[in-house]
């Protein structure tokens, strides 16, 4: 009996160690544009993309900078091809200050529920969102 014990927990031990690793983990990226699929809109060019960031960890936790503002929340990601896949944020908790006249701080914190899928190709992420076609263009943070 005692035996039967020590192999499950040997066999559970590893299964929990075969657990997939999301595809972006470790990654870090700066947004460098917004583009709309509203022609009024248009591409939005970050004059200072630094100050825009998000880094998925290896547990399914996301990490955003909003300009002046800081959020935390989950993620969920799959890959559908190499390069290629499924992305959705759950809640996102973020600070609320006041950010400067032009900054994307709401624009992006309204955005990044809607965002599906991700497509990376080199040093750049596409996110797409699924509410209206538009997308957010990162790369990654040095």
């Amino acid at each position: 009996m005692r035996a039967a014990a020590a192999a499950l927990a040997l066999a559970l031990a590893g299964c929990a160690a075969a657990a997939p690793v999301p595809p972006l983990a470790g990654t870090s990226w700066e947004l460098v544009e917004l583009r709309s699929s509203d022609d009024a809109i248009g591409v939005v060019r970050v004059p200072d993309p630094s100050r825009y960031t998000l880094a998925f960890d290896a547990e399914g936790n996301a990490a955003f900078r909003l300009d002046c503002n800081r959020g935390r929340g989950t993620y969920t990601a799959t890959e559908a091809e190499p390069g290629v896949g499924r992305l959705e944020f759950g809640p996102i908790a973020t600070t609320r200050a006041m950010c400067p006249p032009g900054s994307l701080d709401a624009r992006l914190g309204r955005e990044l529920p809607y965002v599906r899928i991700w497509a990376r190709q080199g040093d750049t992420l596409r996110l797409e969102l699924f509410a209206d076609g538009g997308q957010q263009i990162w790369r990654r943070a040095p």
